[in-house]
């Protein structure tokens, strides 16, 4: 095949789009641990989950069978404003960084929340508009995901209130405004608003907060307000389900022309855009129909995956949530507030950490000195200012086809962009002025938190 028949943007079709999300749990052949009540250490069925979610989405959620899930009419026309997303041919990086590897990435960021997370966010407030509900509560980090949430909301009417870790609040104010123009209420968190909020606040005078406080609030204002429901940017597996549309339109591009990854990289805080990208490929894996080389990329700041342990563990630092079994730090882990990017969660997805723990995929953790390195590397060569959760594929994507330059070898790389960082421009000028650092936990900081996990469910 002559490689420069590959354009440097693959555009599919509107008729090309998906009309199924894909369900990657189906093929699993050992299932994520299901959500269990911290109190009685049982199962939490749909009818224990119905004041915090939403019914449709509890449906999705504990279903580990069904492989296909059709897509609304709806959401699919949604969809349509934005999608499908370019899958780019990055030659600019290839030449400059003179690799025989053939590097590709999925490109999430040509809507105005700027990320992948509107591929969720309109699911999500379109099951809660669907049962009658007023309006949802939910957190966020660095602001894409309320973002996203807000301008879904906005679509459909619904009311929309947002905790915001108050670290991100602080450094991100405009994202904070793109949320109050699409008419969403923003707090930083952990607030004075909510009992879990002061009693965190009583605990740890000053904190910068997390996104497990944030989750503690949202969750209490949703439970105590009727009409309300919670909805979560990531981690939970009906946030994987509705991401697979951008594995799925990947794959549907790479086949197109014949191209079969032997790399795929995202990068790891929730789970959210890693999973939602390796989903089709990783079905095919556990299916035995093929082999790929999966990485996952997270901050050495908040090394779930690659330091923290695999047990039952609260998604939220209040601990009001059910226990999820996970790749966990800790309910209690505060990562630290230097930190430029979104991936700040204490735990990764059950999904996730299942096929981790499996030996389906592999993880590295990455500074975020190395990362923003990386970033304006690739803004300078590729013309786009990356999302510094992004980044941290874009850096061992980087490292993965300067060692191709070493052996030879031209494998095809696939890595997520999950979308800009016009609204990190903070980090960004701290990158450039110097002044940005690094901080890798001790071991004797992580057992802090890893000693306060809770009774584990027996097996």
């Amino acid at each position: 095949m002559n490689e420069q028949k590959i354009p440097y943007k693959i555009y599919l079709s509107e008729e090309e789009m998906p009309r199924n999300w894909y369900n990657v749990r189906a093929d699993m052949k050992v299932k994520p641990a299901p959500l269990v009540n911290p109190g009685t250490l049982q199962p939490m069925t749909a009818a224990d989950l119905a004041p915090v979610f939403c019914d449709e989405l509890i449906a999705q959620e504990l279903d580990n069978d069904t492989r296909e899930v059709p897509i609304p009419e709806e959401i699919l026309g949604f969809y349509k404003m934005y999608r499908p997303s370019p899958l780019v041919r990055a030659y600019c990086l290839e030449e400059k960084l003179q690799t025989p590897a053939h590097i590709y990435y999925k490109f999430e960021g040509n809507n105005t929340s700027g990320s992948h997370k509107l591929n969720s966010a309109i699911a999500q407030a379109y099951y809660a508009k669907k049962q009658g509900l007023k309006g949802v509560t939910t957190e966020t980090g660095a602001g894409q995901w309320g973002t996203a949430l807000s301008m879904a909301c906005a679509y459909l009417g619904l009311d929309c209130k947002v905790y915001m870790v108050k670290v991100s609040y602080e450094q991100k104010p405009f994202r904070r405004e793109v949320m109050r123009t699409y008419g969403a209420s923003v707090t930083p968190s952990p607030s004075m608003e909510t009992a879990v909020g002061r009693k965190i606040l009583a605990e740890h005078p000053g904190t910068t907060g997390s996104l497990g406080c944030a989750i503690s609030e949202a969750v209490e204002v949703a439970t105590s307000n009727p009409g309300y429901r919670y909805v979560l940017g990531s981690v939970l597996n009906q946030v994987l389900l509705h991401q697979s549309v951008i594995g799925l339109e990947t794959k549907i591009a790479l086949d197109k022309y014949g191209v079969i990854p032997d790399i795929i990289i995202g990068c790891a805080g929730g789970g959210s855009n890693l999973g939602g990208l390796i989903s089709p490929f990783m079905g095919e894996k556990l299916r035995g129909e093929r082999d790929y080389r999966i990485i996952a990329v997270e901050p050495a700041s908040c090394p779930s995956f690659t330091r923290g342990k695999f047990a039952y563990d609260f998604c939220d630092t209040g601990m009001i949530c059910p226990l999820a079994k996970m790749y966990t730090l800790g309910a209690g882990f505060i990562p630290s507030p230097n930190h430029a990017g979104g991936l700040r969660f204490h735990g990764m997805s059950p999904v996730l950490s299942q096929l981790y723990h499996d030996g389906y995929m592999e993880a590295v953790a990455v500074e975020q000195t190395a990362v923003f390195e990386a970033a304006e590397f690739f803004a300078r060569t590729e013309g786009i200012l990356p999302a510094p959760e992004s980044s941290h594929a874009i850096k061992v994507a980087i490292d993965e086809a300067k060692k191709c330059k070493e052996t030879g070898e031209a494998k095809n790389i696939v890595f997520g962009l999950t979308g800009t960082g016009y609204f990190d421009l903070v980090a960004y000028e701290q990158f450039n002025n110097g002044a940005m650092t690094d901080h890798i936990p001790t071991d004797e900081e992580l057992a802090v938190g890893l000693a306060a996990l809770p009774p584990q469910p027996k097996a």
